[in-house]
């Protein structure tokens, strides 16, 4: 007779199962003891509470039942989470924690296995138990499927993401400018790619998407997965490509997409020895005393690493493609002097501030709360704002103004430097802010969990990547002004550029003779995104008109980029350009 039941009923078996497990020498002798486990189990019959009804659900027709639609069921397969990590499984946003309460979950996250019966199988706590859950799952859908007991009937599934308009953005989630100021580099990260724009939102370069994939080769070729870092030098753009553990790097004037560390797989080296690289959240360059080298965020390890570039050298006994710099790996708020006994707790944001007197990596430790500093001479670690003073409480957080552990944010993603100001921004994703946390910030501005933001050379602009809103702001720091990068897509926006068919006529845009008049209008002051309209009248003298064999040619510029240029065949006036 089943009986109600939660994690704690379950707590005594499941020790004594992760014990056998740890113990056990052979897949044999684990399928053997996750079998015995499944039969006391189903003895016992610990059921849980179905769905309250009234709550939110989401990629379904409508709400579901443990004891109807998802009876016996094997399921293959709020909102803004479920589209940004393209999760395309039933969902219910249980909004006042009332199922989390009845089966007494604990802590976060916590992953129960159900059996056919909505009876309680397996509980995982933690991250990092992959392998475990697909032995236990696998045991599990052989165990019942012996007893007849699972169907593969459908549930009704219904995308959630099938219902909203297309955006050219999908939660960006880091930006980045390069050191002329005239170039941005986005991560689209929700469709697997990166998009590199000119200041003025003329879109460049597509690399990657929009489906996800791991492939290296010419810029319409290579393929992403959920990118998330950029940083930019010259004309290369390195990526984090987060969910294909690996760092990429983008060559614009060859045009290709190489790997420059990992090897696709998730790593568990905590020193950089080895290949594989943990989930990369972040990327930031900078000129520290290790020479040329690329800082990355681990979050997947919790730690601050050097990648070094072909300009840089190895330390002395180290190999592999890069080397941790600062975290021991645990996952938690603690400040050290030493660097490698310091701990972080999933590292976002990065950003260098080289110049005396900081000379330090600003740090957005996410789930700690708190934005950190770590040393470029010495590696120590030391708080800025947020968090508290015990290293293992991971929930203080807030949203306050103030200074050290009196300030207080709320899941961090990104920090920007502006050196030109002594000013750090800060991406401060779950309450929905950007600013600076040491100055004035802007109080009418709107964001949707920003993600990361960057500063333009100049210390003017600052471009922040508001994620859930799907595109990219930028605050005027002089005169407190916000607006939207405006994106212009051209009619072909691949990469590399399609050879045109044997016969077809390519036009470019016309080169004017010296002789040719200029009119140079007077400057005109815009913020990104305000709209400004040409209006263009030409008059012949009386009796003279174009001549048709011999067609006149005009080209319009700005800043020196060609915006507009063609002939004068089929032109009527007045001509007018938004």
């Amino acid at each position: 007779m089943a009986s109600r039941g939660s994690l704690a009923d379950l707590f005594p078996l499941q020790t004594q199962l992760d014990i056998d497990l740890d113990e056990a020498t052979t897949q044999t002798e684990r399928e053997k003891i996750v079998n015995e486990h499944l039969d006391k189990l189903d003895e016992r019959d610990l059921k849980i509470p179905d769905f309250q009804p009234g709550l939110e659900w989401l990629n379904t027709e409508g709400p579901l039942s443990l004891e109807k639609e998802l009876s016996g069921k094997v399921l293959d397969n709020v909102r803004s989470a479920v589209l940004r990590y393209d999760i395309r499984h039933p969902v219910v946003n249980d909004a006042e924690a009332q199922l989390w309460s009845e089966v007494e979950v604990s802590c976060w996250p916590t992953l129960v296995l159900l059996g056919p019966r909505g009876n309680i199988l397996f509980s995982l706590v933690g991250e990092g138990h992959r392998q475990r859950l697909g032995l236990l799952a696998d045991a599990a859908l052989r165990y019942y499927s012996a007893r007849g007991m699972l169907t593969a009937q459908g549930v009704g599934a219904k995308p959630y993401r099938d219902s909203l308009p297309p955006t050219l953005l999908s939660f960006p989630g880091k930006v980045a400018v390069d050191d002329d100021g005239k170039t941005l580099a986005i991560a689209d990260t929700g469709h697997h790619r990166v998009l590199v724009v000119s200041s003025a939102g003329r879109l460049l370069h597509t690399v990657g998407g929009p489906e996800s994939g791991r492939r290296d080769g010419d810029l319409s070729e290579a393929r992403f997965c959920a990118p998330q870092g950029v940083a930019m030098r010259g004309h290369l753009v390195y990526v984090a490509d987060t969910k294909n553990h690996l760092i990429r790097k983008i060559d614009l004037l060859a045009g290709r997409v190489t790997t420059l560390a990992g090897d696709g797989t998730q790593g568990t080296d905590k020193e950089g020895r080895s290949h594989g690289t943990p989930a990369a959240n972040q990327l930031s360059l900078g000129r520290g005393v290790v020479g040329n080298m690329l800082w990355v965020a681990m979050a997947g390890s919790h730690q601050i690493w050097a990648v070094f570039l072909e300009d840089g050298a190895l330390p002395k006994g180290r190999r592999g493609p890069g080397v941790r710099w600062a975290g021991s790996g645990n996952e938690e708020n603690r400040n050290n002097s030493y660097p490698h006994k310091a701990a972080f707790a999933q590292p976002s944001g990065l950003a260098p501030a080289p110049e005396g007197p900081w000379n330090c990596l600003y740090v957005a430790d996410s789930e700690s709360s708190t934005v950190r500093t770590v040393a470029l001479g010495d590696g120590a670690v030391k708080l800025l704002v947020g968090g508290e003073r015990d290293p293992m409480n991971l929930f203080a957080f807030g949203d306050v103004d103030g200074k050290a552990v009196e300030a207080k944010l709320q899941h961090p993603l990104g920090v920007a430097w502006a050196p030109q100001r002594s000013l750090l921004y800060v991406a401060d994703s779950y309450n929905h802010k950007a600013g600076d946390r040491v100055g004035p910030g802007f109080s009418e501005s709107r964001f949707n969990e920003p993600g990361g933001l960057c500063v333009g050379p100049a210390g003017r602009l600052l471009y922040v990547a508001d994620t859930n809103n799907h595109r990219i702001t930028v605050l005027d720091l002089d005169t407190h002004t916000l607006s939207l990068l405006p994106i212009a897509v051209p009619d072909v926006t691949d990469s590399a550029p399609r050879k045109a068919k044997p016969g077809t006529l390519v036009t470019r845009a016309p080169t004017l003779p010296k002789s040719a008049p200029r009119i140079q209008l007077s400057p005109v002051t815009l913020a990104l995104g305000q709209r400004l309209q040409l209006e263009l009248s030409l008059e012949l003298p009386e009796g003279a008109k174009p001549t048709e064999d011999a067609p006149s040619f005009w080209r319009l510029s700005a800043e020196g980029e060609v915006l507009e240029a063609g002939d004068s065949a089929g032109l009527r006036f007045p001509w007018i350009l938004d």
